[in-house]
């Protein structure tokens, strides 16, 4: 249950940015969206950042919804893992290996991971529990990511931090869309 009443959609105020966030969205908008419209200018710049990280990188959806899942384990954000967890499986993610994210630790050592993935989700969990990343595992996040998708996949670990707080903060439903 939210713990503010989500915001009326329907204000003619703010017609154009239900309308942009519609048109990210497919036509529809979720929970998390009616709750960002109480402050339009943040929905605004919320809108941007999550299209840009959601369609705009170089990083692949595969590896992008493996770390942002990881991210929805570790903080405990049901949300989010309700959004993502399809999403991973819809990118070509295999149900076993979204399975393995109920014990992350032991993941990012699952031979049932390739190395990559096991790599995305070592530095998913260090900068979601540590915050700080060793040098040790930003060097092997690079080895198999090289600088721009590194940058992708952190900034995009980052993001959904930050969704996962947003979202448990103020206790947005996952289901109702």
């Amino acid at each position: 249950m939210p713990r503010i009443p989500y915001a009326a959609e329907d204000d003619p105020r703010i017609a154009p940015l239900v309308s942009s966030i519609r048109a990210r969205r497919g036509g529809k908008l979720i929970n998390l969206d009616r709750m960002l419209l109480h402050s339009p200018p943040y929905a605004e710049g919320w809108n941007t950042l999550l299209g840009a990280v959601r369609r705009k990188l170089e990083l692949d959806a595969q590896t992008r919804e493996l770390a942002i899942c990881t991210v929805a384990r570790i903080t405990g954000a049901k949300y989010e893992w309700f959004q993502h967890a399809p999403e991973y499986l819809a990118a070509g993610g295999a149900q076993a290996k979204l399975d393995l994210l109920d014990d992350v630790e032991a993941a990012a050592r699952d031979p049932r991971l390739t190395d990559r993935e096991q790599a995305a989700v070592h530095l998913a969990t260090e900068m979601t529990r540590l915050v700080q990343v060793s040098d040790a595992v930003l060097g092997r996040a690079r080895k198999f990511f090289g600088e721009r998708q590194l940058v992708e996949l952190v900034g995009t670990i980052a993001t959904y931090n930050m969704v996962a707080r947003f979202l448990e903060a103020l206790g947005i439903d996952e289901r109702g869309e």
